[in-house]
Formats: structure tokens, sequence, C-alpha cells
């Protein structure tokens, strides 16, 4: 059994992570201030011992409570973050706080409890309006947004931390993240829960833009494979990886797939293209193949399927 700590991990990300460890026999602790967290996505935790799993409710931008987090782990997942690329443009200065100095707090006090191997959760904005497809991780960064900066600026500093302190730091660069239990209740809700939670209640989802944008988006289990991965791996300290599916979808298609679902056919409502919005996202997956040996094991279209039954369960249940 090993320790694990999940920052974040009341998340959606995060808390698809620590169902996971606790499944597989780990101690599992959970770092998150529930600024956006959520404490029934931690519901499969209520009867556990403290032998099991622990939560310690606070903020990454507090040193001391990082420090106490961090103490007697021998990893720790990354997955704390500021996440919203059009609220980073409203509100620059508090991604800086959260997304680079609280990572900075988050390896500083893994540094100094000999955490074994530390996992931050980076972002495929980092390639902004990327040249070449499919995206490399060697490729150019073309930041358009200050969330894609701070994401940058943790995988610097887990490269600084790996080359000059000894802590082994990996970084993966999700791509357009879905699954069961994420949010979909306020108006920067990523676009798969904004779509379904649209097409149940028999409403146009939106569009912004002419919807031949596309994007590689990545079942919710993948990502959660990929974490556990790396720290079963050795030798991988300073490196980055694309965490994807590796294939793009546009969102016309994702309205198209999602209508034949549910078996309705409701046509989208197009508006305004948003500020920082890339066209396309593709991942290349050759590097985590080769020194991960991850593999995408759920698809696109089943994930859909799966995400789909998940909310309108939630939506029976609410």
């Amino acid at each position: 059994m090993s320790r694990y700590l999940v920052t974040g991990g009341a998340g959606f990300i995060g808390s698809h992570i620590v169902e996971q460890l606790l499944e597989d026999g780990h101690f599992v602790g959970v770092l998150d201030n529930f600024s956006s967290g959520k404490k029934e996505n931690l519901s499969f935790t209520r009867s556990l011992s403290p032998k099991a799993f622990v939560l310690v409710k606070g903020d990454i931008r507090d040193k001391d409570t990082c420090l106490k987090a961090t103490k007697g782990m021998d990893f720790v997942l990354h997955q704390a973050a500021l996440r919203s690329v059009p609220k980073s443009l409203n509100n620059p200065k508090i991604y800086n706080e959260v997304n680079i100095q609280g990572t900075l707090n988050m390896l500083e006090a893994s540094r100094d409890n000999k955490v074994k191997c530390f996992v931050l959760a980076s972002s495929s904005s980092i390639y902004g309006e990327a040249l070449g497809f499919p995206e490399k991780e060697d490729d150019a960064a073309r930041l358009i947004s200050p969330y894609a900066l701070t994401k940058l600026a943790g995988e610097y500093y887990c490269k600084i931390f790996a080359k000059h302190y000894s802590l082994n730091c990996v970084s993966l660069r999700y791509f357009n993240v879905f699954g069961e239990r994420q949010s979909s209740d306020d108006e920067y809700s990523v676009v798969i829960p904004k779509f379904i939670s649209c097409l149940l209640n028999n409403t146009p989802p939106p569009i912004h833009g002419t919807g031949r944008q596309s994007r590689d988006f990545t079942y919710i289990d993948n990502v959660v494979q990929a974490n556990i991965m790396v720290t079963k791996k050795r030798n991988l300290t300073g490196e980055v990886f694309n965490i994807a599916g590796g294939k793009d979808f546009s969102i016309l298609s994702l309205v198209k797939i999602l209508n034949e679902i549910l078996d309705k056919n409701i046509k989208p409502v197009f508006l305004p293209k948003r500020p920082a919005d890339v066209f396309r996202t593709q991942a290349d997956l050759s590097k985590a193949k080769r020194l991960l040996a991850y593999s995408p094991q759920v698809d696109f279209v089943q994930g859909l399927k799966l995400t789909v039954e998940y909310f309108k369960k939630d939506r029976l249940n609410g």
C-alpha cells in the first residue's frame, strides 16, 4: 500500500483519481479548499476510516497547509488549479496566485517531505494556436491566455525541482477531459456537460463560433489511468506527456453524436467566438505510449455514452 495525496481531490478529475486509488487499496489524502470541488464528489469516502482516507480542508496558497498535507506521503498528484481560460482573462492575478504560487508551494512541501513523485496536471492550452498537428510535447508553446501561461510555468517549475532538488516530477498535459461529475451549472462550464444538459432539457446547445473548431476530447478514465501509471514508472523525472484520446472531433459532430445517443434532433444556436478559444487540438500520443505504455482505454463515443447515462441518472435523482 502506498500513500497518495490528491490536491483538488474533491473536484471532477481529482475525485475520480481518489476513487480509483482507494479501490486499488492505497491510503489517500485529499487537499481541497472547496472553491469549486464538491463534498458530494467524495461521497464514496464517508464510511472510510482515518487509516484509509483523510481530508484536509485548506488552500494550496498556504505553505503550512501544503507541508501538513504532504507529510508522510509517497506520491502527490497535483490537480488543484483554477481552470477556465475565459475566467483567466478576466482575473489573471488570482490565476497567478493559485496556479503558479500554489504549485510552487506544493513543490517545496513535497521536496521538504521527501515525496517520491510529484505529478502535475498541466494542459493542452500551452500549445495555443498550433502550427502543425498532431501536437507534440516539444512543439513551441504559443500561449494566448493567462491560464495557459500558469500551466507552462508549473511545468518549468517541475523541471527545475527535478534538476536541482532531486524531486521526481512529471507533467501531464490533459486534452479536454470529460466525464461523470463534471459541472454543467455555470456559464463557464465546459462544452460536453453543457451540451448534454441542454439536450436533456430540449434546449439548443450554444456553439461559440462556426462549430467547425475541433477538440481532442479525453474521457476521465484515461486521465486517471495516466496519473497512476506515472507513479509506477521510474526515470521519467522532468518529462512532459500528452494525455488525450489521440483524435479530434468538431463541435458540430459532438452535437450530432449526442443527438443520436439521446434520440433527439435539436439544432444548436450559434454565438460569437470566445476570446482565446483555439480552433483545434489534437495530441500526438507516441511519447506517452513509448515511455508510459499509455493508451486510451475508453474512446470518445463510448465515453460520451457513459457520460450521458450519468447525467440522465443525476437529473432523475436531482
